[in-house]
């Protein structure tokens, strides 16, 4: 399907649960984003799970967002239970603003949904010459260190700055070594998991997504990456008034409520402390890639850079739509 296609088609289906033309566009575009990126368990295998949390009333098609302002450069929002996607986009460009103001935006955000990839809010601010710092908490998937029994999400740290070049620096990871998405992706196209990356309720390592599903993910770095869910949980739950501590309801499985997911967004100008950003950014990244390379590797990338190349690869060609989530796009047309 071709990308104008495929956003029109999102628009058309957002719009007839409910959605303004605006909010739909918003979240069309976040939509297909993941698809040319290649972050396919955060693109079109998602659509059905937002339109049924619309359909059962845990998520508001006509939120009425309201921005508080703290100070000039700290302002909190409550997005009215509203999909994620319009939230994050209320947020960032609120960040932007305050830093560009004040050479700092720090925007906190509650009664929020998920909002797909943390990378595509990041690289907007990169784009009005930003550094920006993201944090989001998300259902229990990940066992605390020394427990048996999920708690924390997947919880995505995201960092983006200027490079100095085109491709944004932009580092989007979960603390689990597969993003929850990945086994979700795999689950409905009946994949099978690289082992090491989940067990099963009964504790044992398994390649089965759904037995992952319903078992555990492991955290990157054991009780190191077990300490960084826990600090994005309380910058983006406990500090912003959002769900936490395992209280982040599962958007596919829970329809018991909204979500009141928190994320925190933080930009600042890449002048505050020194002139000549541009120039040092350029000479770090020039220095990392001429080290000499492992062999079989022909650049050193920087985090970003291949997605970078991805996106505009992917661009250029038809989105690819598998079968299964062929049926559900005609589902939620019809």
């Amino acid at each position: 399907m071709k990308v104008r296609n495929c956003k029109n088609l999102i628009i058309l289906i957002l719009k007839k649960f409910g959605l303004s033309k605006n909010h739909a566009l918003i979240s069309a575009d976040a939509l297909v984003n993941a698809e040319l990126v290649g972050a396919y368990g955060h693109g079109l295998s998602r659509l059905k799970m937002y339109c049924d949390r619309i359909s059962k009333k845990v998520i508001n098609p006509k939120p009425k967002i309201k921005i508080k302002k703290i100070t000039q450069s700290i302002s909190l929002i409550d997005a009215d239970n509203s999909i994620g996607f319009v939230a994050a986009d209320v947020a960032i460009k609120k960040a932007i603003f305050n830093a560009k103001k004040t050479g700092i935006g720090l925007v906190a955000v509650k009664n929020s949904g998920h909002y797909g990839l943390s990378g595509y809010y990041a690289e907007q601010a990169v784009k009005k010459n930003l550094v920006t710092m993201i944090f989001t908490n998300a259902p229990p998937a990940v066992a605390p260190h020394g427990a048996i029994k999920s708690l924390f999400g997947t919880n995505p740290i995201c960092f983006g700055t200027p490079s100095g070049s085109k491709a944004p620096f932009i580092l989007d990871t979960s603390i689990s070594i597969i993003n929850r998405g990945k086994i979700r992706f795999a689950a409905k196209n009946k994949l099978k998991l690289p082992i090491g990356v989940a067990l099963d309720k009964f504790g044992k390592l398994t390649t089965d997504p759904n037995k992952a599903l319903k078992g555990v993910q492991l955290p990157i770095a054991g009780f190191r990456g077990s300490g960084l869910a826990w600090m994005v949980d309380i910058l983006s739950g406990v500090l912003t008034g959002g769900n936490h501590a395992g209280r982040v309801k599962d958007p596919f499985d829970d329809f018991s409520g909204p979500q009141n997911i928190g994320h925190l967004f933080i930009t600042f100008k890449t002048n505050l402390f020194v002139k000549d950003f541009k120039n040092r950014i350029k000479d770090n990244i020039k220095n990392v890639k001429k080290l000499p390379k492992v062999k079989g590797i022909k650049e050193i990338m920087y985090p970003g850079q291949n997605k970078y190349k991805r996106y505009k690869k992917n661009l250029k060609k038809k989105i690819k739509i598998s079968k299964i989530i062929e049926k559900e796009l005609e589902f939620l047309k019809n």
